[in-house]
């Protein structure tokens, strides 16, 4: 074996292991703490709200004043109108955490444009419901964004949502991007669909 030559490769490998040592360890950058308002109805047991928005539980309306205060793995500490509160990438966590906060935390208050929306519409986001005939945005304010694990894409032709931790069902879209149908059991399409009137 020749030294002279292992030396040089040698010194150069224990130079950088020196500089590893001595260099501070790198951090994740962490996302803006944005702050804004809610997007969208929001459904929460005690202090968590997760990414399936169980439609069953109590809901927090769309435009409510929020501030992200710290993130945690596959979760955000937000503050919304004043409460402490968890934001949970249960299911979804294929999606970047940081990409979850800016769809839940917008800039604009939906109160203003939810005004200028049929009286329908209007009433079954008031009520957390959708009508056949509303729109993507109108669905995803009223029942939140489908969970990424099981509706990957919003250009999918249906969005999968659940009522309950076990009761789902599927928002079917129309080609002009408007609900055409829920396909659900009898009971769950009675309560997550707003007949008209």
């Amino acid at each position: 074996m020749n030294l002279r030559h292992l030396c040089p490769r040698l010194l150069g490998v224990l130079a950088a292991a020196a500089v590893a040592v001595s260099a501070p360890a790198q951090t994740d950058d962490k996302e803006p703490k944005l702050s804004g308002f809610t997007c969208c109805n929001l459904h929460y047991e005690n202090d968590w709200i997760s990414d399936a928005n169980w439609s069953s539980m109590p809901m927090l309306p769309a435009g409510q004043p929020i501030k992200i205060t710290d993130y945690g793995r596959y979760r955000i500490h937000v503050e919304i109108d004043g409460k402490n509160m968890r934001l949970g990438l249960d299911y979804g966590r294929s999606e970047p955490l940081g990409q979850f906060a800016r769809k839940i935390v917008i800039a604009q208050d939906p109160k203003a444009k939810i005004a200028t929306w049929p009286a329908g519409a209007r009433e079954a986001v008031r009520l957390g419901k959708i009508m056949v005939g509303m729109t993507k945005e109108q669905v995803i304010v009223s029942l939140g964004y489908p969970p990424v694990h099981q509706t990957p894409s919003l250009d999918s032709p249906q969005w999968k949502y659940w009522l309950t931790r076990v009761g789902s069902f599927l928002v079917v879209w129309d080609e002009k991007g408007q609900v055409r149908d829920v396909i659900a059991d009898p009971g769950t399409r009675a309560t997550v669909l707003l007949e008209k009137r």
